[in-house]
């Protein structure tokens, strides 16, 4: 009997997450991740390449994106596990289809976070010179790993605290905008963040969609709340109300911001497209201009505590994707263990790599732009395979009751067709790094083939009319 004990505890312990999340802690990580103030270091850019309507092209990607979050809500009611992606390719496409998105979404995942620690050790740094901005950057992976091992609801209560100060900046900064449009009007026509600043007003609707492939990376991040799904608790249909909640409400935010700094941006758009060097200060710039220095000093330690909790909320998601694939045996089974803190050993994994990362790149001057022109292309790809899989399941399979064509089909293959056309627009040394990471990815597949058992262990919850937890019925 003992012995048989020990064999279902040590199962245990590979298998269960702790349910203990809240709608409303599933809305923080999502933001945190995403950062509510994400297009402050954007905006400048946007706004040359849309020819000035950078508050339409939010409204379009919200839309494009939009799409995706469909799909995951979607998919998290039917296969409600910590894998997220990882897990809707593998039930919806197979098995190697969901290694495929996970390996890809992983660089994802990895490389998000040390592109945050790093932003917010530029900007301690900033503030403090004497300090390496190597060493804060170090400084904030060690602080945020300590709250993600403490456990998941210490982390999501003290990033409440973060995410409450980040949307306080937010209406301060609207609130002073809207005194100072008031009182000396705006530099820029009241429609123009909506239309363009263009000659006679001139609409250019190729430069919106052109802005709009840059602005979707500004909402990676809203996804990883899928990841907790094994530990939210409710049912995964929170967990879906919460995906489309978090990205509707990051959209409204990044409209309004980018609208009224429009507004208060002295520059044209065409001057800002006549000189790169000033667009990725644009934003400050209109808010020392019009406001003053006091909010640009307050934005900035905002957006230096906020990158720090964004990778805190990133850091989570990577070690749940790490422990989901090692529980289905395609990483080492050491990952897949878990205790009262959650899945560490997967989250000090994650904390290694990222911490490697983010160092590496804080202690060489392109080490912001070697990171950056990587990250988003392995999350493009896993969303292209998401939207695949939501066909797979319902339309394929027919695992999910009777077809709804426009849900089931129209919506995904929609949604596809963005995820693809934005990587077809990335940067060449972006693509070439994700097609480098997928030879890794499809020759560590092919040396795992028929070493994994078949079908792997099946969580609780897998099946459909499992969104309780319970098992779901073949």
């Amino acid at each position: 009997m003992s012995d048989t004990r020990t064999a279902a505890d040590a199962a245990g312990a590979e298998q269960g997450l702790r349910r203990s999340l809240g709608f409303r802690d599933l809305v923080v990580y999502g933001l945190l991740f995403i950062a509510p103030m994400a297009p402050v270091g954007v905006f400048g850019t946007l706004d040359a390449k849309s020819h000035g309507a950078v508050a339409l092209v939010y409204v379009v990607a919200t839309v494009a994106m939009a799409f995706t979050a469909f799909s995951y809500a979607q998919m998290v009611r039917v296969v409600p596990q910590a894998g997220s992606v990882f897990a809707y390719a593998r039930a919806g496409l197979g098995r190697s289809a969901g290694f495929v998105a996970g390996w890809m979404v992983m660089l994802d995942y990895l490389l998000i976070p040390a592109v945050a620690y790093l932003f917010s050790g530029i900007a301690m740094n900033a503030l403090v010179p004497g300090v390496s901005r190597w060493v804060w950057t170090a400084l904030a992976v060690v602080v945020t790993t300590a709250l993600n091992l403490w456990g998941v609801r210490t982390a999501a209560r003290v990033g409440f605290l973060v995410l409450a100060m980040e949307i306080v900046v937010l209406l301060v900064f609207v609130v002073s905008a809207v005194v100072v449009l008031g009182r000396d009007g705006a530099h820029r026509g009241w429609l123009s963040p909506l239309s363009g600043d263009g000659p006679q007003g001139a609409f250019a609707l190729s430069a919106v969609v052109g802005a709009v492939s840059v602005a979707v990376l500004s909402y990676l991040g809203f996804d990883a709340i899928a990841t907790f799904a094994e530990e939210v608790t409710g049912g995964s249909e929170k967990v879906a109300r919460a995906v489309l909640f978090c990205l509707a409400l990051a959209g409204l935010l990044f409209v309004a911001q980018t609208y009224l700094v429009a507004l208060l941006e002295p520059l044209s758009s065409a001057q800002l497209a006549a000189d790169p060097g000033k667009q990725g200060s644009a934003f400050y710039d209109a808010v020392d201009s019009s406001v003053g220095a006091w909010l640009h000093n307050v934005v900035a330690v905002s957006k230096a505590i906020g990158a720090a909790f964004a990778a805190l909320a990133g850091q989570a998601a990577a070690g749940r994707l790490l422990f989901a694939m090692a529980r289905d045996r395609r990483l080492p089974r050491v990952l897949a263990r878990t205790d009262s803190g959650g899945p560490r050993p997967a989250l000090l994994s994650a904390a290694v790599i990222t911490l490697v990362a983010a160092v590496w790149a804080a202690r060489r001057d392109d080490g912001l732009d070697k990171l950056v022109s990587v990250v988003d292309i392995g999350a493009l790809t896993a969303f292209t395979l998401l939207h695949a899989s939501v066909v797979g399941w319902f339309a394929v399979r027919r695992r999910g009751g009777p077809v709804v064509w426009w849900r089931h089909v129209l919506v995904p293959v929609v949604g596809a067709a963005v995820t693809v056309a934005v990587v077809v627009e990335a940067s060449g040394a972006a693509q070439v790094v994700g097609v480098v990471w997928l030879g890794v990815g499809l020759v560590v597949l092919f040396v795992q083939r028929g070493r994994a058992e078949p079908g792997g262990p099946v969580p609780p919850g897998t099946l459909r009319g499992a969104s309780d937890g319970s098992p779901g019925r073949p």
